[in-house]
């Protein structure tokens, strides 16, 4: 039996519950950055009409700290999805984020605090360690639930439906901490979408 990404798994659901009958067909979103060349771990997302924004009864994720660094260093969850922050480090953490995406504070502890932190609205999230200042992370938060990462090489597979969709896409590099959003139209075919964001390295 042939076992699916965690993505394209949450994505076949997606399609089964919001689109009904509709058939889905593979697709692959590549990103490059300014210079050209694959861009690897940004964010990914893709909201179809008619689909669930907000995260279902059970989501939850995970960011952890190891060796005093966020792991991992980019999480994209959806919207409504409680993370919890375990900190398997020796020395205690104190977690933060000022952002308008989702402001917190958890204050020095080691372990993992009692209750996760709920994001509840879409946006970037830009954290960090009140203690540590080289530790930072990113948490992307999307309104659907068709959503992940880039690979080594720029790309993200998607089961996507026929139809025009929203393609949203974030990398730690650009300029300011919004997603770039544009029209994405998936024909009844595979296809390819290659799109060059306003990124470094």
């Amino acid at each position: 039996m042939t076992v699916l990404p965690r993505h394209r798994w949450t994505a076949g659901l997606a399609l089964a519950s919001a689109m009904g009958a509709a058939q889905a067909v593979p697709w692959t979103i590549e990103l490059r950055n300014s210079a050209g060349q694959p861009l690897a771990n940004a964010a990914v997302a893709v909201e179809l009409k008619g689909q669930p924004s907000k995260a279902g009864p059970g989501a939850k994720a995970e960011m952890a700290q190891r060796e005093r660094q966020f792991q991992p260093a980019l999480l994209v969850v959806q919207t409504g999805t409680p993370v919890s922050f375990p900190n398997f480090d020796t020395v205690r953490h104190h977690v933060y984020s000022f952002s308008a995406a989702k402001k917190f504070d958890l204050k020095l502890y080691s372990g993992t605090p009692a209750e996760p932190v709920l994001f509840d609205k879409p946006g970037v999230a830009a954290l960090g360690c009140n203690i540590h200042d080289r530790m930072s992370a990113h948490i992307v938060v999307v309104d659907t639930p068709l959503f992940g990462k880039s690979d080594a090489q720029g790309q993200l597979k998607l089961d996507l439906p026929a139809g025009e969709h929203r393609l949203l896409v974030w990398h730690a590099s650009m300029p300011t901490p919004q997603l770039q959003a544009q029209a994405l139209q998936v024909g009844n075919s595979a296809g390819h979408t290659t799109l060059s964001l306003p990124a470094g390295p």
